[in-house]
């Protein structure tokens, strides 16, 4: 029998009252600076207005990624419904839906990525989209393995390949994933997480050469034989584990022993320094000489590929590669100059401004 002093009913107040409501997190006014405050630019089905807004800024939404150079990509590809492509750097999936429509009907998309945190998201995107496993097909894998990815598809060729060599705007822009020093993140610039060496261990271990030749071959360092030097001072008194201490101490270094120092330039060292770190890390000047060795071998007879370069260390191989095989023939064709993005492109997507597309047609 319930006790008639109890201030509860006998179900114990719970049955007739209301569902408690979950309040939504609020908005951290109309640009916030915290990825993850950034809830609505993450969830474009939801806000999709907002996402608009972003857009119409010039920006690029936070955990999303613009491609660059469509129009000029799909140009020299030429794709006709019924052929295989491969995008070598599959990324958001921007670029790899302009190529499944052009494709279609009957065409197929074979998708790279090393990138094994965003992968999964970009296929689930795509499954969205209509895309199924007849037309598309993701692999697990860095661009430098396109030839042993097509001979398990049993595929002698494809007739079409793109690669876009730009790190992606989710990776840059997740403080999680290190690639930044705009936000205290730990040091890690891999776009593979599950490969070793984090940007952490490999500033461990380098010697002052090995990181002077680094920063000079990977960014063009001005400096870079004062800061191999001094950094490894740096680590031996503290090891570098975080991003912005790194940043800092590129910084200080630069305060301390140049005279003419432009602190408002500063922060274009710290950008070099961490680009040539992320290309040793992820030893991506390697994977892309030996994708550039096995790309003939993967195009059938009149096979376009298009790449998309972002900085001189890349753009060099790539032309060095498309002007060898014109000489011994194996390319028919390839283009004499580099073309940029437009300047309405580069204005609504600032990222697109170091970019350099170059081609090439196998023979």
């Amino acid at each position: 029998m319930p006790d008639p002093k109890s201030p509860l009913p006998p179900d114990g107040g719970l049955a007739n009252e209301p569902p408690l409501r979950v309040r939504r997190p609020r908005y951290a006014g109309r640009n916030p600076r915290r990825f993850a405050d950034k809830y609505k630019e993450l969830d474009p089905a939801r806000y999709a207005a907002d996402v608009t807004k972003v857009l119409a800024a010039g920006k690029t939404p936070a955990g999303s990624h613009r491609p660059i150079m469509v129009a000029e990509i799909l140009e020299v590809l030429a794709l006709q419904p019924g052929e295989i492509a491969a995008d070598c750097t599959l990324g958001y999936g921007g670029h790899a839906r302009e190529l499944l429509a052009r494709v279609a009907p009957g065409g197929r998309l074979i998708g790279l990525d090393v990138d094994s945190v965003e992968l999964p998201k970009t296929v689930a995107r795509l499954g969205a989209a209509g895309w199924d496993a007849t037309a598309f097909t993701a692999v697990h894998s860095n661009f430098a393995g396109l030839s042993r990815v097509l001979a398990k598809l049993d595929l002698d060729g494809v007739d079409a390949v793109l690669a876009d060599l730009g790190v992606s705007s989710m990776q840059l822009d997740d403080p999680a994933r290190g690639f930044t020093f705009k936000t205290d993140s730990p040091l890690d610039l891999r776009l593979n997480p599950a490969r070793a060496p984090s940007a952490t261990e490999w500033l461990a271990r380098v010697s002052v050469a090995s990181l002077a030749i680094a920063l000079t071959e990977n960014s063009d360092e001005p400096h870079a034989d004062l800061l191999a030097r001094e950094l490894i001072v740096c680590r031996g008194q503290t090891p570098f584990t975080r991003t912005r201490q790194l940043a800092d101490a590129i910084r200080s270094i630069l305060q301390t022993h140049t005279p003419r120092h432009d602190p408002e330039s500063a922060d274009d060292c710290v950008r070099r320094v961490f680009q040539a770190i992320r290309i040793a890390v992820n030893d991506e000047f390697g994977a892309l000489d030996q994708f550039l060795r096995q790309l003939p071998s993967c195009l059938r007879a009149g096979g376009r590929v298009a790449i998309l370069t972002f900085h001189s260390g890349e753009d060099r191989r790539v032309k060095h590669a498309f002007r060898e095989g014109c000489r011994t023939g194996v390319y028919a064709a390839a283009s004499e100059e580099i073309s940029r993005a437009g300047p309405e492109e580069r204005w609504a997507n600032p990222r697109s401004t170091s970019a350099k597309l170059r081609w090439a047609v196998r023979a």
